[in-house]
């Protein structure tokens, strides 16, 4: 049996001038948007209720962001 070479290309990112707080590179990337493998709209099918939920406020709990979500009261406690 005979291998077949694919030719590879090389990715053709230029290198990360600027990172994100928690250390990611921040690089513009060329996305097409009709890509089957790229969601072009990932709150499509979701309420508006679904879209405003924030469970990373650093100003809360996390005890507190869940009820805050959820329409909740807690108690502090101290």
């Amino acid at each position: 049996m005979t291998e077949t070479k694919e030719k590879k290309t090389e990715a053709k990112a230029a290198p990360a001038k600027e990172f994100a707080p928690s250390g990611a590179p921040i690089q513009p990337m060329q996305v097409d948007p009709n890509e089957p493998a790229v969601d072009a709209d990932p709150r499509e099918g979701t309420s508006e209720e679904q879209n405003r939920i924030d469970f990373n406020d650093p100003t809360l709990s996390g005890a507190e962001a869940v009820a805050k979500n959820l329409g909740l009261k807690v108690e502090s406690k101290d």
